[in-house]
C-alpha cells in the first residue's frame, strides 16, 4: 500500500507549534480553493467571506488536533464544509444533502481578489507570503516549476499535464512530488530565518 505523502505536513506542523506565519502561508494557499467550496453552498458574496474566515479561524483554533490521517486540506475542507452548513442552518436555510466535490469553477475569480483584502495588516501578510511563494517557485528547475502551477494553480488532473508537457504521467507525478518537496523545505527555511 502506498502511503500518502501530506504536501503540507512541514507548514501544518510548524502551525502547531505556534508559527502564526506558517498558518498564514496554508491561508495564502487555500483561501480560493475554500471560498470557492463554501460558495457551493452559499450565494451571498459577504457571507461567503465571513463563513471562509470563520473556517480559518476554526482550523487555526484546533490545528492542534490534525494528526496527519489525512491531507492537511481534506480537513480544512471538512472545517469549511462544517461552518458552512452550520451557517445556512443558523439562517435557518437548507443545508445540502450531500457534500458538494471541491472544484475550481469559481477559484479564480476569488484567487484575484486576495490582494484586494480590506484590511491592510491582512493585504500586507497576504503580499509577503504570496512574496516568499513566489521566490521558492522561481528557484525550481523549469520542468518542476511548470508541472506544479498546472496542478496547483490551474487545477489540472495528472492526465491532462502529461498531455501538455508531452510526458509519461509517471514523470509528471514525481516532478510534482519533487516540486512540493522542494518548496516545502525551500519556504520553511525562509520563514525560519
Amino acid at each position: 500500500m502506498v502511503e500518502l505523502q501530506d504536501p503540507d505536513l512541514k507548514i501544518v506542523e510548524l502551525a502547531q507549534q505556534g508559527s502564526a506565519k506558517a498558518f498564514d502561508l496554508l491561508v495564502l494557499k487555500y483561501q480560493g480553493r475554500i471560498m470557492a467550496l463554501i460558495s457551493r453552498f452559499i450565494s451571498d458574496r459577504g457571507l461567503v467571506e465571513d463563513v471562509a474566515q470563520e473556517s480559518f479561524i476554526k482550523a487555526y483554533r484546533s490545528i492542534n488536533t490534525f494528526k496527519g490521517n489525512s491531507l492537511f486540506y481534506t480537513w480544512l475542507y471538512r472545517v469549511a464544509v462544517n461552518t458552512a452548513k452550520n451557517a445556512l442552518s443558523y439562517q435557518g436555510r437548507r443545508v445540502p444533502f450531500n457534500d458538494i466535490a471541491v472544484g475550481t469553477d469559481h477559484m479564480e475569480d476569488y484567487h484575484q481578489e486576495l490582494h484586494q483584502l480590506d484590511n491592510p495588516e491582512s493585504h500586507l501578510i497576504s503580499e509577503q507570503l504570496k512574496e516568499t511563494l513566489d521566490i521558492a517557485l522561481s528557484a525550481l528547475p523549469a520542468e518542476l516549476q511548470q508541472a506544479f502551477q498546472f496542478r496547483e494553480f490551474d487545477g489540472l488532473s495528472y492526465e491532462q499535464i502529461a498531455i501538455l508537457m508531452e510526458t509519461p504521467i509517471g514523470t509528471v507525478r514525481s516532478r510534482i512530488f519533487r516540486a512540493r518537496s522542494y518548496l516545502e523545505i525551500s519556504i520553511s527555511e525562509m520563514m525560519n530565518t
